[in-house]
């Protein structure tokens, strides 16, 4: 397996395995971006590249990484012991320059972000975030350290936000979804087989699943399962009109957990624990 980089059709990173053909496309400096995922022939991440390209845009594709919140807070503000503090979106881990390397094991790449004094000033913890990420038979494999370098206990949440292509929103379904969910829409309880059907006009929800979640391109003939481990083990599913895409995002916990205290989760002075997450892909021969 290599690391090279590439100047087109962006400059980036490429891990590739040349066994299998598969290959990772890495843009460090963009939030510690996966920008591409081909697998047996296929792309299987989305990416705008017009937006990409344009540096006063958010990226729409790839794989954001969500640090140290998932979702938003009221008015961007974060109440902590220490005081409160402003922070937007998601977190800013997506928006920070990343460090790269290969791994020892030659299989995939190290992905690592700590603190600076900007992030200091959003979130008064000093951490160290190390993804390594591998290639692996037909799957792509994310296991994320989350280190507290602190003297206090460090709350936080962390999530992936991946865009996947599809060959049409109304060719998809969706495998082992609970029976209900939480409409972020509206903020309210719903029937999953609902939003399903509304999947084509736009669907932001999150659902508790007891096993993995599996997405069916039937027009494409592939199929795509996230294979989840605890505490990552929430899930939202997201489209956006009329982007030919579905994000599915493995969640430590809801919006606000920091706050409401549901599933936030906390490290002590100098602990660290590890989050792990898989995406299995299939292809029926032919496609």
């Amino acid at each position: 397996m290599a690391l090279i980089q590439r100047q087109t059709p962006y400059p980036h990173w490429e891990f590739s395995d040349s066994a299998t053909g598969d290959l990772l496309r890495i843009v460090p400096e963009r939030g510690g971006l996966i920008s591409g995922w081909s697998c047996s022939g296929h792309e299987v991440v989305y990416l705008d590249l017009e937006r990409f390209l344009d540096p006063a845009q958010s990226v729409r594709g790839g794989f954001p990484v969500l640090f140290p919140i998932t979702g938003g807070l009221p008015g961007n503000r974060l109440p902590l012991p220490q005081g409160e503090f402003s922070l937007g979106q998601h977190g800013f881990a997506r928006q920070m320059p990343w460090q790269l390397e290969p791994l020892a094991d030659g299989l995939g790449v190290q992905l690592q972000l700590s603190d600076t004094p900007e992030t200091l000033q959003a979130y008064p913890f000093n951490f160290l975030l190390s993804m390594e990420v591998r290639l692996a038979p037909g799957a792509l494999e994310i296991s994320t350290v989350v280190q507290n370098r602190s003297s206090e206990v460090m709350p936080f949440s962390f999530g992936l936000h991946p865009y996947f292509n599809l060959s049409s929103l109304e060719t998809v379904r969706f495998e082992g979804l609970p029976p209900q969910c939480l409409n972020h829409l509206s903020m309210e309880e719903a029937s999953s087989a609902e939003q399903m059907e509304r999947l084509a006009s736009g669907i932001d929800l999150l659902v508790k699943p007891t096993g993995s979640v599996r997405l069916v391109d039937a027009g494409a003939g592939t199929s795509l399962e996230l294979q989840l481990s605890h505490p990552l083990d929430l899930v939202v599913l997201w489209t956006e009109p009329p982007r030919p895409m579905v994000c599915m995002e493995p969640w430590s916990g809801p919006r606000q957990a920091l706050i409401s205290g549901d599933r936030k989760l906390e490290l002590s002075p100098g602990a660290s624990t590890r989050l792990h997450t898989r995406y299995a892909f299939t292809a029926s021969t032919g496609s």
